[in-house]
């Protein structure tokens, strides 16, 4: 009797075990779920985190994602509007925001990514090729700003009679006027209105990465190398004029210098001198004859060297005061 109760007791149980699995399903933080019925969606979206119901057996849940999701571009070359050929590399943030249009449309992330890389590579290409190229690479124009002021204070110091080296100030720098963030949200703007058919809502674009094409980056290296150059000549042709004028002013001082010392040793040779003749004419008028044998030999010591000839008369005044008396 009780094996009797027992079996379709089990058997009812288990038959409520897989209808009420088939009939409920828990929709986690993050996701939301669309109902089908018979593979036609049925329904609003749910999006409510928790426990839900369904038909068992007839219907089934597609879930797809509520949260941020990315998007990576393949690098593409792109002409910009002054004619350089650069390769842009770009990523996306989008968001699911009609589940339904999503499945109908797209049916999941693999569609959803195809039609992503179609529009926005579309639209970053649009955009980029109609503007300047420094309008992809600056956001705004502080250099110029701060180049104008660099100028400025040089100017200020050129009308105070200071000396500098115009450094980082040379060239012309072409100022934008739309930005790169600005271009981010140009191509957002024009691929938004596509993708919302596909339930998808654009977050942001960012170039993640801008680079030059082969051919035309070795002419962008040529052309830096050829400025830094450029600048490296006038700062040293600068520093040559410095330098000239250093020395100008090194040989003038060294000129004053040496004639103010002429002129002083020429004095005091003058006064020395003056003094001698002084001396020399008092011990004359007091002794003449000591006078003459003190300046005689003088003549000697300076004349009658080591190894000195001379041929002279024996009776020559020179030799008088080497005679014997």
């Amino acid at each position: 009797m009780n094996n009797k109760i027992i079996a379709p007791l089990i058997i009812v149980v288990f038959g409520l075990i897989v209808v009420g699995k088939s009939s409920l399903f828990i929709l986690n933080e993050g996701r939301q779920a669309i109902i089908t019925e018979f593979g036609k969606p049925v329904g609003e979206p749910k999006t409510e985190a928790g426990l839900h119901f369904k038909k068992p057996f007839v219907q089934e849940v597609r879930y797809v994602d509520k949260r941020i999701l990315s998007w990576d571009g393949m690098p593409n070359q792109i002409p910009t509007k002054d004619k350089k050929f650069i390769k842009v590399d770009t990523t996306a943030r989008y968001r699911i925001t009609d589940a339904l249009k999503f499945i109908q449309t797209v049916r999941n992330k693999s569609g959803a990514k195809a039609r992503l890389d179609t529009i926005l590579d579309s639209a970053t290409r649009n955009i980029i090729s109609s503007h300047n190229l420094v309008e992809a690479v600056r956001n705004t124009n502080a250099i110029i700003d701060k180049i104008k002021k660099e100028k400025a204070e040089i100017a200020e110091k050129v009308k105070n009679g200071q000396n500098y080296v115009e450094e980082g100030v040379t060239g012309e720098i072409e100022k934008i006027f739309t930005g790169r963030e600005q271009l981010s949200q140009l191509i957002v703007e024009k691929a938004d209105g596509e993708l919302s058919a596909f339930g998808i809502e654009l977050i942001d674009v960012q170039l993640r990465r801008i680079s030059y094409e082969e051919s035309v980056e070795k002419k962008v290296y040529e052309r830096m190398i050829s400025e830094r150059q450029r600048i490296a000549q006038k700062i040293r042709s600068i520093g040559s004029g410095e330098k000239a004028k250093i020395e100008g002013r090194l040989q003038r001082d060294l000129r004053r210098i040496q004639s103010e010392a002429y002129r002083k040793a020429q004095k005091i040779r003058g006064e020395g001198e003056a003094k001698a003749s002084a001396i020399y004419a008092k011990a004359f008028n007091k002794g003449p004859k000591f006078y003459e044998f003190i300046k005689s030999m003088e003549v000697y010591q300076s004349s009658l060297k080591e190894k000195t000839n001379f041929i002279i008369s024996s009776d020559s005044e020179f030799l008088k005061h080497l005679k014997g008396r």
